[in-house]
Protein backbone atom coordinates (compact mmCIF):
# COMPACT_ATOMS: atom_id res chain seq x y z
CA UNK A 1 0.00 0.00 0.00
CA UNK A 2 1.44 3.37 -1.02
CA UNK A 3 0.22 6.54 0.65
CA UNK A 4 -0.04 9.34 -1.93
CA UNK A 5 1.43 12.82 -1.43
CA UNK A 6 3.96 11.70 1.17
CA UNK A 7 7.53 12.92 0.82
CA UNK A 8 10.12 10.22 0.28
CA UNK A 9 12.00 9.33 3.44
CA UNK A 10 9.40 10.81 5.80
CA UNK A 11 7.21 7.91 6.94
CA UNK A 12 4.09 8.53 8.98
CA UNK A 13 3.40 6.44 12.07
CA UNK A 14 1.02 3.55 11.58
CA UNK A 15 -2.41 4.52 12.96
CA UNK A 16 -2.51 1.52 15.33
CA UNK A 17 1.11 1.60 16.54
CA UNK A 18 0.42 3.32 19.84
CA UNK A 19 -2.77 1.33 20.44
CA UNK A 20 -0.94 -1.98 19.96
CA UNK A 21 1.77 -0.86 22.38
CA UNK A 22 -0.70 0.15 25.09
CA UNK A 23 -2.80 -2.99 24.65
CA UNK A 24 0.32 -5.13 24.97
CA UNK A 25 1.45 -3.34 28.13
CA UNK A 26 -2.04 -3.56 29.67
CA UNK A 27 -2.24 -7.28 28.87
CA UNK A 28 0.94 -7.99 30.84
CA UNK A 29 0.30 -5.63 33.75
CA UNK A 30 -3.39 -5.96 34.53
CA UNK A 31 -5.74 -7.43 31.95
CA UNK A 32 -4.63 -10.60 30.16
CA UNK A 33 -7.74 -10.61 27.98
CA UNK A 34 -6.21 -7.76 25.99
CA UNK A 35 -3.27 -9.98 24.99
CA UNK A 36 -4.93 -11.69 22.02
CA UNK A 37 -6.25 -8.31 20.86
CA UNK A 38 -2.75 -6.79 20.93
CA UNK A 39 -1.39 -9.92 19.26
CA UNK A 40 -3.90 -9.79 16.38
CA UNK A 41 -3.70 -6.02 15.88
CA UNK A 42 0.09 -6.15 16.04
CA UNK A 43 0.31 -8.86 13.39
CA UNK A 44 -2.02 -6.94 11.09
CA UNK A 45 -0.09 -3.67 11.64
CA UNK A 46 3.25 -5.40 10.99
CA UNK A 47 1.90 -6.81 7.73
CA UNK A 48 0.67 -3.36 6.68
CA UNK A 49 3.99 -1.74 7.58
CA UNK A 50 5.84 -4.31 5.46
CA UNK A 51 3.45 -3.82 2.52
CA UNK A 52 3.82 -0.02 2.65
CA UNK A 53 7.54 -0.21 1.71
CA UNK A 54 8.54 2.60 4.07
CA UNK A 55 5.41 4.76 3.93
CA UNK A 56 4.43 3.66 7.45
CA UNK A 57 6.67 3.97 10.51
CA UNK A 58 6.20 2.90 14.10
CA UNK A 59 7.54 -0.62 13.60
CA UNK A 60 9.34 -0.69 16.96
CA UNK A 61 6.17 0.21 18.87
CA UNK A 62 4.18 -2.43 17.03
CA UNK A 63 6.80 -5.14 17.61
CA UNK A 64 7.00 -4.36 21.35
CA UNK A 65 3.19 -4.38 21.67
CA UNK A 66 2.97 -7.58 19.62
CA UNK A 67 5.50 -9.39 21.82
CA UNK A 68 3.88 -8.12 25.01
CA UNK A 69 0.52 -9.31 23.65
CA UNK A 70 1.95 -12.80 23.18
CA UNK A 71 3.41 -12.75 26.70
CA UNK A 72 0.11 -11.47 28.14
CA UNK A 73 -1.78 -14.25 26.37
CA UNK A 74 0.60 -16.87 27.78
CA UNK A 75 0.19 -15.42 31.30
CA UNK A 76 -3.60 -15.46 30.88
CA UNK A 77 -3.55 -19.14 29.90
CA UNK A 78 -1.22 -20.08 32.77
CA UNK A 79 -3.35 -18.25 35.35
CA UNK A 80 -6.56 -19.77 33.94
CA UNK A 81 -5.10 -23.28 34.22
CA UNK A 82 -3.88 -22.62 37.77
CA UNK A 83 -7.28 -21.25 38.72
CA UNK A 84 -9.02 -24.34 37.32
CA UNK A 85 -6.59 -26.62 39.15
CA UNK A 86 -7.33 -24.82 42.41
CA UNK A 87 -11.07 -25.09 41.81
CA UNK A 88 -10.89 -28.78 40.92
CA UNK A 89 -8.45 -29.54 43.74
CA UNK A 90 -11.05 -28.75 46.38
CA UNK A 91 -9.80 -28.27 49.91
CA UNK A 92 -6.31 -29.59 49.33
Amino acid sequence: MVIPNQPIGNPIEHPNATAVLWLGVASVLCCGVLGPVAWAMGKRALDQIEESHGAYGGRVQVVVGYILGIIGTIFMIIFAVLYLLILLGGNA
